[in-house]
């Protein structure tokens, strides 16, 4: 599957591969494409399989198909090695590339993300949220789920971030976001893979953020030897569109520290 994307900047560039969270699509990385192409670096930001202008396949997407899916993508562009990042669910499609393929990364960027498992209780949760939005669609979910996904800060200050994440959220496909919380009920625990990541990671989270919050980050900090962690105060979950500017230097010096330039 080639799924839809973005290529932004020189083709000479180093390559950054940024990876959406649950339920967005890639316009979720556009503040993040557009500056660090500017500075040289190609950026592609892909649709996941079922998000956005991708095509869905079946009931069940687990993260090793949403990972195989992105490097069959670098494949198609030519990219043998490229800095991967992720947001939440994107986060832990990171971690499960990582797992499967780790020769194929210069360097890691984990936003707002978990590395364990769900509890019962969480993962019965997202097979409950999966049978409603089918059978209800994205609209009230969507709603509800918005309050969380950014600070009150954000919420007071920015409405033109919160008009995009709310039009993301309600024209995610139906069938691709229940797809996706079904596979991410089974994912594994990523944790102790960590230890075995030995490319340069940034670990960034908003320090209001409800669903990941700064000891999810600090844990993944903790476990990544070759790793840096940035809290950036006043964003919720979505830092890289609450606070792009603040989010953008913190990932441009990472690459420039990391070695990962154009």
């Amino acid at each position: 599957m080639t799924l839809a994307h973005d290529d932004l900047g020189p083709k000479s560039g180093r390559p950054v591969l940024l990876v959406h969270g649950h339920p967005f699509d890639r316009s979720m990385w556009r503040p993040q494409a557009e500056f660090l192409a500017a500075a040289g670096h190609r950026v592609v930001t892909p649709d996941l399989r079922g998000f956005g202008a991708s095509p869905g396949r079946g009931t069940k997407t687990t993260l090793d198909v949403f990972a195989n899916d992105l490097v069959e993508l670098a494949d198609h562009l030519d990219l043998p090695t490229f800095v991967l990042g992720g947001l939440s669910m994107g986060g832990q499609i990171v971690m499960q590339l990582a797992t499967d393929h780790p020769g194929r990364l210069q360097a890691l960027l984990l936003a707002d993300t978990f590395a364990g498992l769900d509890t019962p209780a969480a993962k019965q949760a997202r097979l409950d949220t999966a049978a409603r939005i089918t059978e209800e669609g994205m609209h009230d979910y969507a709603d509800e789920l918005l309050p969380r996904m950014i600070s009150k800060q954000t919420r007071a200050t920015r409405p033109d971030v919160e008009a995009h994440v709310l039009r993301m959220m309600r024209n995610a496909p139906r069938e691709g976001a229940a797809a996706a919380l079904r596979g991410r009920a089974e994912r594994p625990d990523y944790t102790e893979g960590l230890r075995r990541v030995d490319v340069p990671t940034l670990v960034v989270v908003g320090a209001e953020d409800e669903f990941t919050p700064v000891r999810d980050a600090r844990l993944i900090h903790q476990e990544i030897e070759a790793s840096t962690l940035v809290v950036i105060e006043g964003a919720g979950h979505l830092p890289n569109l609450e606070c792009e500017t603040e989010f953008n230097e913190a990932l441009s010096m990472f690459l420039t520290s990391s070695g990962a330039t154009p």
